[in-house]
């Protein structure tokens, strides 16, 4: 059985939470929890970076990150589920997911900042560059969501998913009124996809 070290509140679990059901390995993983500011957590020797996810196979090798355990999923599932097979597809797939996972790192990086500095030792202008990013990205996807079609979702719209339920997570759901399409995006892929709601986040 594979073992998935991750968090509850993790946007990047949650794109490989989502990614084992898609592919049918519910039954086949045990999820156990990561603390990665715990000097004495396993998950540091799993992975020498600390980060989760990590995903372990029962051979005893440790994928990270989150991309290249997708990739391992779809590859164990016989390969061109969730990441497409013909190049521009696979591209295009790939692209969207390098862009969510920008968001992602821009949006956590936003959050450490408040959790790890003083409020007086905190930077505007980091925030502001992280700000930036998200914006721009958020603009880019509002004006040309991804199509749905009646396959599974690909790894970048997983991400795209994650993205959105994220920053309802943990910034109040502040991308909604400027992002109309994208809120009905995410409607739809919440209707198509029961595992979004089911690994709602929490913490």
């Amino acid at each position: 059985m594979m073992i998935l070290r991750s968090s509850p509140s993790s946007p990047f679990g949650r794109k490989v939470r989502i990614a084992l059901s898609l592919l049918g390995f519910d039954g086949d993983v045990k999820i156990e929890p990561a603390d990665t500011t715990d000097v004495n957590d396993s998950v540091r020797a799993q992975n020498p970076l600390g980060k989760i996810p990590v995903l372990i196979a029962e051979d005893g090798v440790a994928y990270y990150d989150s991309r290249v355990i997708l990739d391992y999923l779809d590859d164990r599932a016989g390969g061109g589920k969730i990441v497409p097979r013909a190049p521009q597809a696979r591209l295009a797939a790939l692209r969207l997911q390098a862009l969510c996972d920008g968001i992602l790192d821009a949006s956590i990086l936003t959050i450490y900042e408040a959790r790890w500095r003083k409020t007086e030792a905190r930077e505007p202008k980091w925030l502001e560059h992280q700000a930036g990013k998200v914006t721009r990205a958020l603009a880019a996807l509002e004006a040309a969501p991804p199509a749905l079609d009646g396959g599974l979702p690909n790894v970048g719209q997983i991400t795209l998913a994650c993205v959105l339920g994220y920053r309802d997570f943990r910034f109040g759901g502040d991308w909604r009124s400027d992002h109309p399409r994208l809120v009905a995006w995410l409607d739809s892929f919440a209707a198509r996809v029961p595992a979004y709601a089911a690994t709602k986040p929490t913490g």
